[in-house]
């Protein structure tokens, strides 16, 4: 049987559409299954709560809901009078225990002066008594008994001037030791005021503004949320099968949803577990396995920390916490090779 050139044209031109479709279609399945890409991105930041230090009343709030604020800018202010008190009385309690302290002093130096009198006293009377002791042919017994308990006396006299001595540094030490409270306490008085003001940690937006004039603050009760502007990166949550194409430091390109805008950014970290809700544990603290086995297995998605440059960041583009992404890492071994042959 004779097949016809016709016949034979439209056969391969069939079978090579077939072909092409077939590899399109691996080369899609391959991309599609191991590429390291996703469109699962999501934009985050890290988020200040910012809380006052103390308590009391809400008396200036300069800044408003989605304000820009830098580092150090008053957020809100708490009434300072009570706290101005405060300070002023610690203030006052520092001088009087600086004032205890030099009469401490002083009181040491009469005791010290004392004590030292006592002392030459009672070098007097021993050598008086001595001398006695020494003529006792000429000296009668009587005046050398007397010499001697007058040099005894002088001798418990000193002694008792040195128990005061040695009370009177006591004294002195806890004047001073009342001193370096009264300065801490001065110093806490002072922090305190200077909290009254809350000022921003970091260079951010104001978020979530939950403080108003009037308002009682609470302290550590947080009352708004300061967005870090300098602190947004995307969590790329890529398929386990994609996992093995990715590494710490490739480039990635990223392209928010939010009017398609390109960055640019590099991977510095890759989660390293998630939850797995088939196999919870169970009240005694055993696995609770699922008796149930599903047999299409969809691949996990693993959380990818990836540092967006700021350098790539358009002036004009507004970055938000929650913002959708498609992420598409470039394998540096990739670029490495392209790299080599271009050479």
């Amino acid at each position: 049987m004779k097949i016809q050139p016709q016949a034979l044209l439209r056969f391969a031109i069939t079978a090579v559409v077939v072909i092409v479709a077939l590899v399109l279609c691996h080369l899609l399945w391959r991309h599609y299954m191991y590429s390291p890409w996703t469109r699962d991105g999501r934009v985050r930041a890290e988020v200040v709560r910012i809380a006052p230090d103390v308590s009391g009343l809400v008396t200036r709030v300069p800044v408003i809901d989605n304000q820009e604020v830098k580092k150090g800018e008053v957020l809100f202010e708490i009434d300072p009078q009570r706290f101005q008190i405060a300070e002023q009385q610690a203030e006052a309690n520092l001088n009087a225990a600086k004032a205890a302290a030099r009469a401490a002093g002083a009181n040491i130096d009469a005791v010290l002066a004392s004590a030292a009198a006592r002392k030459a006293e009672y070098d007097m009377r021993q050598e008086q008594a001595q001398r006695r002791q020494d003529l006792a042919d000429v000296v009668p017994k009587e005046e050398r008994t007397d010499a001697k308990s007058a040099a005894a006396t002088a001798r418990a006299v000193w002694e008792q001037a040195q128990a005061s001595g040695n009370q009177a540094h006591a004294t002195r030490e806890q004047a001073e030791a009342a001193v370096v409270q009264a300065q801490v306490a001065l110093d806490r008085a002072k922090l305190d005021l200077e909290r009254t003001e809350v000022r921003a940690p970091v260079d951010g937006y104001v978020t979530n503004l939950d403080v108003r004039v009037g308002d009682y603050a609470a302290t550590g009760s947080p009352r708004l949320a300061l967005i870090d502007r300098h602190s947004y990166y995307i969590y790329g949550y890529f398929e386990e099968t994609k996992l093995p194409h990715l590494r710490i430091g490739d480039p990635v390109q990223i392209r928010l949803m939010s009017g398609g805008t390109q960055l640019k950014g590099h991977i510095i970290g890759v989660a390293r577990g998630i939850t797995d809700r088939d196999n919870p544990t169970g009240r005694d603290l055993l696995a609770d396995v699922n008796p149930t086995f599903n047999w299409v297995r969809l691949a996990q998605r693993v959380p990818v920390r990836i540092q967006i440059d700021e350098d790539s960041i358009p002036k004009d583009v507004i970055l938000a916490a929650g913002m959708t992404a498609s992420i598409d890492v470039q394998p540096r071994r990739v670029l490495d090779k392209d790299q080599q042959a271009q050479k």
